[in-house]
């Protein structure tokens, strides 16, 4: 959808993650390419992903016009916080845990990112990564919202698939750019080079890259993040694995013989 919203499906059974389809962030970061679905026109949804709080991965208005008869699973402070405000179907998602959604095991493991939504309410900061696994040959998704690249960024997925003689069929991890004076930006997210290090580490089929193309950010483009993953997968080993799908675009990954 563009952002940090995707649209899944994976063992027939369909998920929305952190859905914003707004035409701005707050007053002066307008959206530069429209929402790759009209929100009217989404598909039937089993479950909606949140991973932290940030207006950027959680929008009230776009979370007030999707189906409130779903799962809306969060991270516990955050799941409270949308159940105090009136979304009964917020479920919290703590690290560790795992949430049967139509036969798709969701587990949840901690992202490095501070998620709190205004900056005095620290108490609000957890962020999850989400494992969707529809089973052996049904296919298998790690969903990184926001982090840090880790040394145990790859748990997870170690534990619940590695360790059981699995490979994980895809990554959806975020890429960003910052100036050379944001000297602490890489401690809660991944750089272009961060999210390919972590693909190489969790030796996902496949890795698509998003947090690009959709708002400007008061530091960098819209697109700068996306040019400079182009002109590092030309000399990466795996380039040929890495799927750029623009918003609106799709990708189909077909089960592992």
């Amino acid at each position: 959808m563009g952002h940090a919203t995707l649209l899944i499906e994976v063992g027939g059974v369909r998920f929305i993650t952190d859905p914003n389809f707004d035409p701005k962030l707050g007053k002066f970061l307008p959206r530069v390419s429209a929402p790759g679905v009209a929100l009217e026109a989404l598909p039937t949804l089993d479950a909606i992903l949140l991973t932290h709080a940030h207006a950027d991965h959680l929008s009230f208005d776009s979370l007030d016009r999707l189906p409130q008869n779903v799962p809306l699973l969060a991270p516990a402070p955050v799941a409270r916080w949308l159940a105090a405000r009136g979304y009964a179907h917020a479920e919290a998602l703590s690290p560790g845990k795992v949430r049967d959604v139509g036969g798709v095991k969701v587990s949840a493991a901690a992202a490095t990112h501070r998620g709190a939504r205004y900056g005095v309410d620290r108490w609000r900061g957890a962020a999850n990564m989400y494992l969707l696994d529809a089973g052996a040959g049904h296919g298998s998704i790690f969903f990184a919202g926001d982090t840090a690249l880790m040394p145990d960024s790859t748990a997870m997925v170690e534990e619940r698939l590695t360790q059981c003689g699995r490979r994980l069929d895809l990554a959806l991890l975020p890429i960003g750019h910052a100036p050379r004076w944001k000297f602490n930006f890489r401690r809660g997210h991944l750089t272009s080079a961060d999210a390919l290090e972590l693909f190489d580490r969790l030796n996902a089929r496949h890795f698509i890259p998003y947090h690009w193309g959709t708002f400007r950010h008061v530091t960098s483009g819209a697109h700068d993040a996306i040019r400079r993953l182009r002109t590092q997968l030309a000399s990466h080993a795996r380039g040929a694995d890495v799927r750029i799908v623009e918003p609106g675009g799709t990708f189909e990954l077909a089960a592992e013989e």
